[in-house]
C-alpha cells in the first residue's frame, strides 16, 4: 500500500472523528468458554484458540499460554502499526522480524512468594527491519510505533479493569 491509498483510506475516518468524537468511540470484546481440564477456549477473529496453563505452571504445553498470547498481540500491534506509520512516512520497509520477550517469575503466580509478583516483570520489543531508511527516519518511525501501539500504550499505561460476574 501507498501513502497516498492509506491516506484516502483514512481521510473520511479522522474527518468524521473530528467532526462527531463520540463515533470513534468502540468497544472492543472477547469471549471465551470454560473448555476441558484447565482450560479456556478463546474466539479470534480467525480461530478458536484453547488456551491453558503454561508447562512452568503445571500446563503440559498443548494450549496457549495466556502469557505468550499477549507478547503476540504487542508483536501484532506493533508490526501492523511500524507498517502504517512506515506507509504514511513513505519509509521503505523491505522485510524485518517483530519479537517480544517478557520475564515472568512463576513462584508468583502459583502463590508460592508473596515477594515475587505477579505478571511480567520486565518486557522487551525487539524490531529488526530490512530497510534503507536513515537512522532519524528509523527513530521517527520507532517513536511514532511506540505513541500508536494501543497495546503497547496500554500495557505501559494500565487502564482499570471493572471484573463484572454472575452465576446461576
Amino acid at each position: 500500500m501507498k501513502s497516498d491509498e492509506l491516506r484516502s483510506m483514512q481521510a473520511p475516518l479522522k474527518a468524521k472523528y473530528r467532526e462527531e468524537p463520540q463515533e470513534a468511540m468502540l468497544t472492543l470484546k472477547a469471549e471465551g468458554n470454560i473448555g476441558q481440564g484447565l482450560t479456556c477456549s478463546v474466539k479470534t477473529g480467525k480461530a478458536l484458540v484453547e488456551a491453558g496453563l503454561h508447562p512452568a505452571t503445571g500446563g503440559n504445553g498443548m494450549a496457549a499460554c495466556s502469557g505468550d498470547m499477549l507478547l503476540e498481540a504487542l508483536v501484532a500491534c506493533a508490526g501492523v502499526t511500524l507498517k502504517a506509520v512506515a506507509t504514511s512516512l513513505e519509509i521503505e520497509l523491505k522485510g524485518g522480524t517483530i519479537r517480544a520477550e517478557g520475564d515472568l517469575d512463576f513462584r508468583g503466580t502459583l502463590g508460592v512468594s508473596k515477594e515475587a509478583p505477579v505478571g511480567f516483570s520486565d518486557i522487551r520489543l525487539y524490531f529488526d527491519l530490512d530497510t534503507d531508511a536513515s537512522e532519524e527516519q528509523l527513530a521517527t518511525l520507532l517513536k511514532l510505533t511506540d505513541r500508536y501501539c494501543v497495546v503497547k500504550q496500554t500495557i505501559t499505561n494500565p487502564t482499570t479493569i471493572e471484573v463484572i460476574h454472575s452465576a446461576s
